[in-house]
């Protein structure tokens, strides 16, 4: 058990209380963004939907998952205060959650027809790739729940081309299917154009009266050829059930469909699980209060933590095995157990590190936490564990010892022991993800199975001091070229000007609108997540050696 510095008294300082304060005013002003995601279109949109018969996306998957579970949604805040010109795109135009069906996951794709009519904006597509992809390397059986009327054309040329646009949807239905991941599509109003190859695509294809499935629809088919056709007799329910044989089951509404679904998924048989979750032991809860999270972490990153200390509010028993640890000590990497697995942790150490000769500043990547954090990285894939990292970095140091320390290079190293690691990753941003630390800390390019962001989180190149000081001088000298001489009073006003438009882009949710994060979870529920994201990491069993590449030793 880790023994925990933070005693009673502790809990009743100033700075805990300050901490608390703060993060009820964050939950809440995240809390209100997430009630306007989770209204789609709004109330009208919603009562168009109910006039037709059917219900909302979101009114769909309660209906499907077991009763009394309730489905964990991911990839919510995509499309956050974007697309403003055309009216917003409130989650992206869909919903995605992970559920319980028949007692297993299953990832959930719904179309919110309340948004659009469930058209594909840009980040809609991208939305829907990346729950493919994490159903892909989980090897997680998916249910689509189409409703859709295809491209938002005005965006077309954004949707449409590229190798993560529109048609890598269709791409991963052929890859999924290959690998024998269970998918089944229920059509529940529109699917057409380019979107009506995705529930073909699937192993069981379901509709419901009244929808339509066609390539065009009976305006663009009078159009192109001059036919004349109603939606019913193009490609109503009854027609692609009986005359075309495109559709499996034939359902009068979304109920008895959501009920067919249930059926299906209870009759495939489940895999092995990975060799990792084999050894899974009796989950047991953390000695020390998760509350204690909101005291010792705050919420704008103003104050210095030990990691070990959030590390114990998250793992069995408060127990963990730190590696190396009076070496290296601005990365703390261990071995623990969450939810019974075992698994390997490399985090931040936020505090100041007091050394002969030399302070290490926390949340700095110094050349020794560099080497320690690669070495344990190999060791773990040895092991074959997942990997947590809980980033609150602020990148790699700099200045000339540590460039004689060579701190690229072995910086590169454990960028390189990152990007070929084959065991599960999940990583979690408490704070800080600036530059490339980001990138040793298992940022989004390095392809984590789950990545989640406290509401604390900050994601952007450098902080929004430094990089407003950089703005800053560029301005300057632009100012300068153009023969101008601004006043203390202009100076002040302009950097004030460009900190707060940098900083609006290191809000999470400016992440998480363009998908860098799955999601933003809140201290509390970090525990439960991460115990879920290894239990759907462990449906994929299959195993790979690790193999480096070149690098500087």
């Amino acid at each position: 058990m880790w023994p925990s510095q933070i005693s009673a008294k502790e809990r009743e300082s100033p700075v805990f209380k300050q901490n608390k304060d703060a993060w009820v005013r964050r939950i809440a002003e995240f809390n209100e963004s997430l009630s306007c995601i989770r209204q789609g279109g709004g109330p009208k949109a919603i009562e168009r939907q109910h006039a037709k018969g059917r219900l909302t996306a979101r009114e769909r998957i309660a209906k499907l998952v077991d009763p009394n579970t309730a489905p964990e949604e991911i990839l919510t805040y995509a499309g956050w205060q974007m697309y403003p010109e055309w009216g917003g795109a409130p989650g992206g135009g869909v919903v995605t959650a992970i559920g319980q069906i028949a007692g297993r996951d299953w990832m959930i794709i719904a179309n919110d027809a309340t948004v659009k009519a469930g058209a594909f904006f840009p980040i809609t597509a991208k939305k829907v790739i990346r729950a493919q992809t994490i159903a892909l390397e989980n090897r997680l059986p998916t249910v689509y729940l189409v409703d859709s009327a295809g491209v938002f054309l005005p965006l077309q040329d954004e949707v449409f081309p590229d190798q993560d646009d529109f048609g890598r949807i269709f791409y991963l239905n052929a890859r999924m299917s290959a690998l024998g991941i269970p998918q089944i599509s229920a059509i529940m109003g529109n699917c057409v154009a380019g979107g009506a190859y995705l529930p073909l695509m699937t192993d069981v294809l379901i509709m419901t009266e009244g929808s339509g499935l066609y390539l065009a629809g009976p305006a663009l088919v009078k159009a192109a050829i001059g036919q004349e056709v109603s939606s019913e007799a193009l490609g109503g329910a009854r027609m692609h059930a009986e005359v075309s044989g495109s559709v499996d089951f034939y359902e009068p509404n979304d109920e008895a469909a959501i009920a067919r679904i249930r059926a299906l998924a209870a009759l495939y048989a489940r895999p092995a699980l990975a060799p990792w979750a084999q050894e899974r032991t009796a989950e047991r809860e953390p000695v020390h209060p998760q509350e204690d999270l909101y005291g010792l972490v705050s919420p704008d990153g103003s104050r210095p933590y030990d990691v070990r200390e959030v590390i114990a509010r998250l793992v069995d028993g408060s127990e963990f095995h730190e590696f190396k640890a009076g070496y290296g000590q601005t990365l703390v990497c261990g071995y623990a157990r969450l939810g019974g697995f075992p698994i390997g942790i490399v985090a931040n150490q936020r505090l100041i590190i007091k050394k002969p000769g030399r302070i290490e500043v926390g949340g700095v990547i110094y050349a020794e936490a560099a080497d320690k954090a690669a070495r344990f990285i190999l060791e773990v894939n040895q092991r074959f564990i997942p990997l947590l990292f809980l980033m609150d970095v602020s990148g790699f140091m700099v200045g000339r010892e540590s460039e004689e320390q060579g701190i690229i290079r072995r910086g590169a190293k454990l960028v390189n022991a990152v990007s070929n690691s084959v065991v599960p990753k999940l990583t979690l941003i408490i704070g800080g993800s600036f530059g490339a630390g980001n990138y040793a800390m298992a940022g989004k390019a390095y392809a984590p199975r789950f990545i989640y962001a406290w509401p604390s989180a900050q994601y952007a190149v450098m902080s929004g001091n430094a990089a407003a000081k950089t703005l800053m001088e560029i301005e300057l000298a632009k100012l300068e070229r153009e023969g101008k001489k601004p006043t203390e009073e202009d100076l002040l006003a302009l950097y004030e000007h460009i900190k707060a438009r940098y900083e609006e882009t290191l809000d999470p949710r400016y992440a998480a609108a363009r998908l860098w994060v799955d999601e933003v979870i809140f201290p509390h529920e970090t525990r439960e997540r991460l115990i879920h994201s290894l239990e759907v990491c462990a449906l994929n069993p299959e195993r790979e050696a690790m193999r480096v590449g070149v690098f500087q030793v």
